[in-house]
């Protein structure tokens, strides 16, 4: 089967994320890295993409990429936006309408207007909008979503998330630059911390429940004073299944490291995962005795089988999770290519209508906050 080819803007040297999505988009041999404008400065980007193989497919601009691809006939088949977030509403406008199916690092966009036009020309075009939630790839992220589907723990009840760092906790580092625009609402937006990790936590509360969030009531603090924007956040919401959730997620907290967790709790059991530690999921049953179901077991469920892809008692990571979702995207672009219906258990890739949810839950969190913790609709306008 000849591979896909895969583009990257942004993601160049030095880069934190660029490393996560090459490793992921290269790991099941789908995509050939085929073209790339990767870094701001034209001359940097060449040099780095032509290191890399690209040849003359090595781009000075997303501009000079976009003119490029398009005019060829081996054109790439995905193209994945790493650039800051300012940019990706437009790069991903501009892709989308040209032919070319789009994987966008979070967040999709800066505003919830913006989000929707996104979720418009992907369905006008037909071509893939993919949003990187990249945490809902691991392996026990998917199968908790087969047990909660399939009724392993009843209706649920409770969801509690968490996503909370110690990272940004020097108050002395308060202005190195690296920082301080997280919280500058100038480059960050309305928000700093729900923006950057909060919508990471409250994707997969509504991923694997099953469930989207309608209505939500947040506390925002900068615990930092010089800070604007907040650098701590709790958020209380409702999903449209009846489940309640609870969300946490800080920078400031110390003696934490990464911190994504998710806990539900249903009618007849329990489950609790952290991605620290990705191979273990634990499974309190009602009336049971706590169970701890290891990623590479056998027979777990079709969601979790096909994206467990090191042998039982080997550490899952970040890269792997990265490419599940690339997987779920060579399944679909091929399914699209040969006109089938693309297998379901790799039909769970973040769509753009999820990161437009998460768009309007961060303009709700802010709003919320300044009200005091007022209850406010939680849906993008053309979801309501």
């Amino acid at each position: 089967m000849a591979k896909l080819k895969w583009g990257m803007i942004g993601g160049g040297e030095g880069s934190q994320i660029g490393p996560a999505h090459r490793l992921g988009a290269g790991l099941d041999g789908a995509f050939e890295f085929a073209a790339g404008a990767l870094d701001h400065r034209p001359e940097a980007g060449i040099d780095y993409g032509r290191r890399m193989g690209l040849g003359n497919r090595a781009y000075g601009s997303w501009q000079d990429m976009l003119e490029g691809e398009r005019a060829r006939e081996d054109r790439v088949d995905l193209v994945t936006v790493a650039t800051p977030n300012a940019t990706h509403f437009e790069i991903t406008k501009s892709f989308l309408e040209s032919g070319f199916h789009v994987l966008c690092e979070k967040p999709m966009t800066m505003t919830v207007e913006e989000g929707e036009e996104i979720v418009k020309i992907a369905a006008a075009t037909g071509n893939i909008c993919a949003v990187n939630y990249g945490y809902s790839g691991y392996s026990l992220v998917r199968h908790m979503k087969a047990m909660v589907a399939r009724g392993d723990i009843g209706k649920v009840r409770l969801v509690k998330a968490e996503f909370a760092h110690g990272h940004h906790a020097d108050a002395a580092d308060a202005d190195n630059p690296r920082v301080r625009w997280r919280y500058d609402p100038a480059q960050a937006g309305v928000s700093a911390q729900f923006a950057d990790c909060g919508i990471h936590a409250m994707h997969m509360a509504s991923f694997v429940c099953g469930q989207e969030v309608t209505r939500l009531s947040a506390d925002m603090v900068s615990c930092i004073d010089v800070r604007v924007l907040e650098d701590d956040a709790m958020v209380n919401f409702r999903m449209e299944g009846g489940a309640v959730g609870r969300l946490w997620t800080s920078s400031i907290a110390l003696g934490r490291q990464h911190g994504l967790t998710l806990q539900v709790f249903g009618e007849t059991g329990g489950l609790r995962w952290a991605q620290e530690h990705p191979n273990q999921l634990y499974h309190m049953p009602l009336n049971g005795r706590l169970q701890v179901i290891e990623r590479g077991e056998g027979n777990l469920s079709p969601e979790a089988d096909r994206t467990s892809r090191v042998t039982v008692g080997h550490t899952e990571g970040m890269p792997l999770a990265f490419a599940n979702i690339y997987s779920d995207l060579a399944e679909a672009i091929r399914a699209q290519k040969e006109g089938r219906p693309m297998d379901p258990a790799a039909n769970l890739y973040p769509r753009a209508e999820d990161g437009l949810r998460s768009m309007a839950a961060v303009y709700a969190v802010a709003a919320s906050g300044k009200q005091d913790g007022a209850w406010l609709d939680a849906r993008p306008p053309m979801f309501r």
